[in-house]
């Protein structure tokens, strides 16, 4: 009896070992090559941006109790450097109320920042430094994100410098509330993890690409990050370099980015696959005054196609400020309207 249970439990054990031990082996090898791969992305990627990626550090008033004198209180957080004559984006309320600004490269070597201007409208600034052969990161597209692709966050949280962490996109066309009170729109979210200090810094896709600039955590939330897509860079940065600052014309409404059915877009006859979703409308704006209703499909401004939130920042610049134009929107997704609003001066 114990020499058959003992014959069983050598040959239960002898030849299913041997196999599975061979299953593992590969099993061992295929993780070990997706680890690699993965690996060598994210490397790659830090390899590439991480030089540029900057420690911002500024010097502000903080405010005091009535008559006693001011105080000034040191912060730090992160910035990018994209463009190799030496101009630097982070975010907005990174530089609010500074006194002087600095940067610092990852190997050290400082320099003294000047604001060229900023947006709280999408907390984003634009520095410069003065400098030669410094390294800087290109822009990619956010609007070719998808959901689930992989990002990776370089920054300086609490003081950590170079710190590198990664995760995916976990949504796009987000709306976050920005400091100054307003909507920033189409934001993207992701579970690369940030900490105070990472604000500023660049959210990169796989190809070493900037399509964000992270900005902001929901506290005590995990998981659950923030960055201003990259094309709103694009756009803020120009209007920073040309006037100094964002002088933007005002609709009065909260907009989401939303696809577009394909019977609405093959119905009407539309050329692109999504539009703006009005969230809300402002008492007594430009929007409201042209009877737009929560809910309202924007599939067009001034005879121009809006695929997005940011074709509506595109659209509405100083020039379109005063001007009577079309806006044609879906009610119902069955009822295509036409309207005319007059965009006002965007309030502070």
């Amino acid at each position: 009896m114990n020499r058959d249970t003992a014959d069983y439990e050598y040959k239960f054990l002898d030849a299913p070992a041997s196999i599975e031990s061979g299953t593992a082996t590969e099993s061992a090898a295929g993780d070990l090559e997706l680890l690699d791969s993965y690996s060598r992305a994210v490397i790659n990627v830090v390899e590439k941006v991480g030089p540029a990626v900057v420690n911002v550090h500024m010097r502000r008033k903080t405010p005091t109790r009535p008559g006693s004198s001011a105080r000034e209180a040191e912060g730090t957080a992160s910035g990018v450097i994209i463009a190799q004559d030496g101009y630097v984006a982070t975010n907005s309320h990174v530089v609010e109320g500074a006194i002087d600004i600095g940067i610092s490269l990852a190997d050290g070597t400082e320099y003294t920042a000047e604001l060229i201007g900023k947006d709280p409208a999408t907390d984003l600034a634009l520095l410069r430094v003065l400098g030669s052969g410094l390294p800087y990161a290109y822009l990619g597209d956010s609007d070719k994100l998808k959901v689930g692709q992989l990002v990776i966050a370089i920054g300086n949280p609490l003081g950590f410098q170079s710190t590198v962490t990664s995760g995916v996109v976990s949504a796009l066309g987000r709306s976050l509330r920005s400091r100054s009170g307003r909507l920033i729109e189409n934001v993207i979210q992701t579970d690369a993890s940030l900490n105070p200090g990472n604000s500023g810094g660049p959210l990169v896709d796989s190809r070493g690409l900037i399509v964000g600039i992270n900005t902001a955590i929901i506290q005590y939330a995990q998981g659950i990050c923030f960055a201003i897509p990259v094309n709103t860079l694009r756009w803020v940065v120009t209007l920073l370099l040309r006037e100094g600052k964002v002088v933007r014309g005002y609709l009065g409404i909260a907009g989401q980015t939303v696809p577009l059915p394909v019977k609405v877009v093959r119905y009407f006859n539309l050329d692109h696959e999504s539009a703006v979703l009005v969230m809300t409308t402002a008492p007594h704006s430009p929007a409201s005054q042209a009877g737009l209703l929560q809910g309202d499909i924007l599939i067009s401004l001034n005879g121009q196609p809006l695929s997005g939130v940011d074709d509506i920042h595109r659209l509405l610049t100083r020039e379109a400020i005063g001007k009577t134009i079309p806006v044609v929107i879906l009610r119902n997704w069955t009822n295509r309207i036409e309207r005319m609003v007059t965009p006002a001066v965007s309030p502070e």
